[in-house]
Parts: C-alpha cells; sequence; structure tokens
C-alpha cells in the first residue's frame, strides 16, 4: 500500500476531510488495469501463510476474512477463535462479528434507495423529510443528506451516552435525536468532521419516508436481497444467530477482558452484526453495479452515482464518494469504510478497477497492531500492485465548497471531529497535534514529514497528502488524505493551559506551610495576631485551593479509570465531582470579599499577605480553566 500505509484502523474512525460538490456526471470510462488474479487458491495461500502468526504477534484471539472477486466470493475463511473460553474456532460463514460504521455504508445505500425511488433528494434541506423534529437554523445554509454522507453538517462530536447496557435503555430513534441533538459548531458543507449522529439522522429520515423501522428497512431492502441470511441489524440480535455471535477481548489486560454486548441509541451509525461470508455479498453488489447473484439493491446508474466523488477538501486530497471514504492505494482509486465497537476492529475496502473487495475482522483492538497493518498493505502489494501512471479508474472532478487554499499555518491542532459545548470538550486537550514547519518549507505533523510539492500540496513518504485550508469564518484546517484538523487557538494550546494551572498550582504549594505556623504558635504559646475575619478568609481560601485540587485529581483519575464509562451516560462519581468546583468558587468568593474587608488591620504580616492574594489569583485562574473547559458547574 502507498497513501493508506501504516495508518492505524483506529486512528481512521476520526473521518476525512471533504466539502460538497454538485451532483457528479457519469464517472470517467476506467482504464484496464492488470491486477493479479484473486483466485482461491491464491488468497488461501497469502491468508493462510500470514494472518495465524501476525494474530498471534499481535495477541488478538481470532479474525475472519473475505475476498469477493469476479461477481463471486472467491475467498472467506475464519482463523483462530471466535470464543476462547468455549474453544469456539472462528468460522467466516457462521461466527457474526460487530461491523459498528461499516454499518453506515449499509444506511448510504439505503439512501440512495430511497433517492432512486424519488422520495430523498440529496440537496434538499433534511428539515423537509423529519416530522417530530427540525435541525436549528443555525447558519444560513440549510443540512442536506449530501452534507450527512461526507459528514459536512458542521455537527460536534457526542460520545457519552450514545451506547445502552440494556436494550430498555434505548429509546425510539426519533426520540432519541430530538433530545440529544448536538450544537452545530460550524457552517455545512466547510470541511468534514466524521459524525455518528449525521449518519443516524440520515437512516431516521430513511424510516420517515418509507415508514419502516431502520433494522426491519435493511432487512427487507438490503440484507434480504442479497442473501444475507446471518446478517441483522435488529439489537438484540435475533435468538436464532444469538449463539453465534463471537466474543471480542480487551488483551491489553492480563487475563484478557470480555467485552459486553452494547447496543447502540443511534442503530444507523454502527448496529448491523453480520459474518465475513454475508459481507462478500454487499461487496460484490457495490462492485457489480448494485447486483449480487440474483439479487439487487441498487439500479446500475444509482451504482454508479453512488461510487463517484462527491465531496473533497480540495482537488489535490481524496474524500468522499457518497458515504464511501475515497483512497488511493497504490495508484489504484480505493472506496472503504472501517469500524470499531466493543472490541470489535473491522475494514472493508473495495478496488473497482481490480474488481476486488476485502473484509477483514479481528476480535481485538490489538487488530490496529502495526504488523496487522502490514497485512493490509501485503495484500494490495500481492494482488493490487502499484499501477504506474497508466491504468485505474481516476476519481472525477468534484466542486471545491466553502474552505479555501491558504499559507501554512503552525500551531497545536486539534480534530475538527470534537466536542464544543459540553465538558468532553477538555478531550481535545489531551490529545493535541503539533504542526511545524521548517526553513525549508516541509511540514512535520503526526509523526510524519510531508514534503512541498511546489502547488500548495505537501506530500508525506508514504504517498499521503496534505494542503491548508481557510473556512469562511477565519479558521483554519489541515486537510490530509485520511482526517482533518483545526487550528486551536493560543487559549486551547496544552502549553498555555499548563501555564495557567502552574499558577493555580503554586501558591497551593504554600498551604502546608499554614499548620505547620500555627503549630509552632502554639509551642510557643503566642497569640494570634491576626483578626476573625481575616482568619476566614484565610481559611475560605485554603479551602477553596484545596477542593481545586481535590477536582483536578478526580478529573485525573476519571480519565483515566472511567473513560469507557461515559459511553453509557455520566457516571455519578463524577456528577458529585462536577459539584466540587461549585463549592469551591463559592468559598474563594466568600475569601475575597473577607480578604478586601479585613485587608486593614487584619494584623497579617506581609507574607501572608502576599499569600492570600497568590491563593485568590489561583482560583481566578482555575476558574479561567474550569471554564474554557466547560468544568464548571453541571
Amino acid at each position: 500500500m502507498r497513501a493508506l500505509t501504516r495508518r492505524t484502523l483506529i486512528s481512521l474512525l476520526l473521518g476525512c476531510v471533504a466539502v460538497p460538490a454538485v451532483t457528479p456526471a457519469r464517472p470517467s470510462v476506467a482504464v484496464p488495469v492488470a491486477c493479479p488474479p484473486a483466485t482461491p487458491a491464491a488468497l488461501a495461500g497469502f491468508f493462510d501463510g500470514t494472518l495465524p502468526n501476525r494474530l498471534t504477534a499481535a495477541r488478538v484471539p481470532g479474525a475472519a476474512v473475505s475476498v469477493a472477486a469476479g461477481g463471486a466470493t472467491a475467498f472467506a475463511k475464519g482463523y483462530g477463535m471466535a470464543d476462547t473460553e468455549r474453544a469456539v474456532p472462528f468460522d467466516a460463514s457462521r461466527s457474526l462479528v460487530r461491523i459498528a460504521s461499516i454499518s453506515k455504508l449499509f444506511t448510504w445505500t439505503a439512501v440512495m434507495q430511497q433517492v432512486e425511488a424519488g422520495r430523498l433528494d440529496l440537496d434538499a434541506d433534511v428539515n423537509r423529510y423529519l416530522t417530530g423534529f427540525q435541525v436549528p437554523g443555525a447558519y444560513d445554509q440549510p443540512v442536506t443528506l449530501r452534507h450527512l454522507m461526507s459528514h459536512t453538517a458542521g455537527f460536534e462530536d457526542v460520545i457519552t451516552g450514545t451506547g445502552a447496557r440494556d436494550a430498555a435503555d434505548v429509546p425510539p430513534l426519533g426520540r432519541y435525536l430530538a433530545d440529544h441533538m448536538p450544537a452545530r459548531i460550524r457552517p455545512p458543507g466547510e470541511v468534514s468532521a466524521y459524525s455518528n449522529y449525521g449518519a443516524a439522522l440520515a437512516g431516521h429520515i430513511v424510516s420517515e419516508v418509507s415508514g419502516e423501522r431502520y433494522d426491519q428497512y435493511v432487512q427487507r431492502h438490503l440484507l434480504d436481497p442479497l442473501g444475507m441470511a446471518r446478517s441483522t441489524a435488529a439489537e438484540p440480535v435475533p435468538a436464532a444467530l444469538a449463539p453465534d455471535l463471537a466474543r471480542s477481548y480487551d488483551t491489553d489486560l492480563t487475563p484478557p477482558k470480555v467485552y459486553p454486548f452494547t447496543f447502540d441509541r443511534m442503530p444507523p451509525d454502527g448496529s448491523i452484526t453480520t459474518t465475513a461470508a454475508d459481507m462478500a455479498a454487499f461487496m460484490n453488489a457495490h462492485l457489480h453495479e448494485g447486483r449480487s447473484g440474483a439479487g439487487r439493491i441498487l439500479t446500475p446508474q444509482t451504482t454508479a452515482r453512488m461510487h463517484q466523488r462527491s465531496f473533497t477538501a480540495d482537488p489535490r486530497v481524496d474524500g468522499y464518494a457518497h458515504g464511501f471514504k475515497e483512497r488511493t492505494v497504490n495508484g489504484h482509486r480505493v472506496l472503504m469504510h472501517d469500524g470499531g465497537w466493543e472490541g470489535f476492529t473491522s475494514i472493508m475496502m473495495l478496488v473497482p478497477d481490480c474488481d476486488l473487495g476485502l473484509f477483514l475482522t479481528m476480535n481485538s483492538l490489538s487488530g490496529g497492531d502495526p504488523d496487522l497493518q502490514r497485512l493490509v498493505d501485503d495484500f494490495f502489494d500481492r494482488f493490487a500492485p502499484e499501477r504506474g501512471a497508466a491504468g485505474g479508474e481516476q476519481a472525477p472532478r468534484a466542486t471545491v465548497g466553502a474552505a479555501r487554499p491558504a499559507e501554512p499555518r503552525a500551531g497545536f491542532y486539534k480534530p475538527t471531529r470534537h466536542n464544543a459545548t459540553s465538558f468532553e470538550k477538555f478531550t481535545t486537550l489531551l490529545s493535541p497535534s503539533r504542526l511545524a514547519v521548517d526553513d525549508a518549507g516541509a511540514v512535520t505533523f503526526r509523526q510524519k514529514t510531508w514534503t512541498p510539492q511546489g502547488d500548495g500540496r505537501y506530500q508525506a513518504a508514504d504517498g499521503d497528502r496534505l494542503v491548508f485550508l481557510v473556512g469562511t469564518d477565519g479558521r483554519h484546517y489541515v486537510a490530509t488524505d485520511g482526517s482533518a484538523a483545526e487550528l486551536m487557538s493560543r487559549a486551547e494550546t496544552l502549553p498555555v493551559n499548563l501555564g495557567v494551572l502552574l499558577v493555580f498550582l503554586l501558591p497551593v504549594l504554600g498551604v502546608p506551610a499554614l499548620p505547620i505556623g500555627r503549630l509552632v504558635r502554639r509551642i510557643r504559646r503566642r497569640p494570634a495576631g491576626t483578626t476573625p475575619t481575616w482568619r476566614l478568609a484565610r481559611r475560605l481560601a485554603v479551602a477553596a485551593a484545596l477542593l481545586g485540587v481535590v477536582f483536578l485529581g478526580g478529573l485525573i483519575l476519571t480519565v483515566l479509570t472511567l473513560s469507557g464509562d461515559f459511553l453509557y451516560g455520566v457516571p455519578l462519581t463524577f456528577q458529585l465531582l462536577r459539584g466540587v468546583p461549585v463549592v469551591a468558587l463559592t468559598a474563594a468568593v466568600a475569601a475575597t470579599g473577607l480578604t478586601v474587608k479585613g485587608w486593614r488591620g487584619s494584623g497579617a504580616g506581609v507574607a501572608a499577605r502576599v499569600h492570600q492574594a497568590a491563593l485568590l489569583t489561583a482560583m481566578v485562574a482555575l476558574t479561567w480553566f474550569l471554564w474554557q473547559w466547560n468544568l464548571l458547574g453541571w
């Protein structure tokens, strides 16, 4: 592989950069490419010779793989264990896996079916199709299905509460979407920011215009026509299929921990459970004009339209094809999606000019191990090798949206997929990416060096490309063949926030000296020379500062130990913890008032006065930090 090389599956979950295009014309005719034949024998030799050893090296219990070629299932096989406790081997035709965000491809296909039926228009305001609620008009441009398919609607990201432990905790989709609509934080059509909510909204719209519940629609119009008899979009999995659910494992623990079945409160974004063999039928349908065997899910015209590039941040980087992520691998145009849920790691990749499709799933997040990534690299090198300058399907041109080319900007960048209005905003502080530009113009970003190509484009050694953009509101972005990132303001950067926290913590270091001083006075039998008002002010300031330390310590502990619990909702311990700053700042305000009132004639020495002023300044710094990251109150 070239443009996709060495990128972990997990990082791909962040999404890609794209901006809206006009309705594309007919695709360009692909030049025939001499791809090596993907015969059953060749595929068996490749996977049997590589996959088992790599699973062992990465501590992955099991995997299943299927390859679609020539309109048929060329290869499907399981490796390792689907259930280690019961010693159940992985079976590509029997073992069921959760494919997470690859489910979105079924949702987008359903959208295109309704476009084909004339019930949906990709460029109409989605509010036309919503009956129970509306998307607020935060910007001049309405949100359209085309925006949802390219993740350019401008929604912020929300993770908390999107999963459930029990079916009883999953409300009807329309009600959940209405009650949990994320804020719109940028104009639609400007830059891509991967959105599970957007995909769920699209699936709900399909239900609205078809009159069928999402899981029933997928069953009747996608799974049944393709003969995918061991697949379902229902949660829980139907009783007839449930015994064959593969188990997934957190292999970073010893012994490995089994992930529980997790319900998705937004099913169209990731609810499908299937087998590797069934996925071959879905891949063949998209490789062969909407048909697999005797079943058809799209007309040839609609299939061709769906596979055309529909959004791109810039003509010089890859984009989206109506919900498919677009990649260039070994010179081939690849349509793909990946997904991770409950510890399963999966990827589906189509190479239209080779009539080739690959589906790979593993029951451990260690599937992102670099050694296993090389398996995908090696597969492409073997069955879709570098095509050179000639041949290959070319991505049709697409009009570029609102973001414009810009000059390089060094600084710290956050993913465009982020939260801005809730306490989840704090997560952007924990993983910024620093971008530097050297004297020669080369860019260092995300552990790669990108060299200038002379046309505003930068390219890494593995073939990935990068461009700089500026939005209509002046925000700066970097867009790559993978995900996009947004330049952080100085107030959001880690160095500034560490400095603010240092301003808070330094005066607190002097607090332990206060009881020591009181003890010394008692031993020497010296009475306190300060007024009661001053002493109360001191105690309140110290209490406020110590509560601030308690909150920060609890916040760190929560991030380290309870982060997985937020998928199901805000843990009670964190709700209680968020009350600590309220008490602390109330004490600080009272301390400030008493300090001002009792400053004159307090009887305090210079050191005590300086320390009191420093403590109150520290509380101002803490207040800024809490306000900046939406951590103040509930």
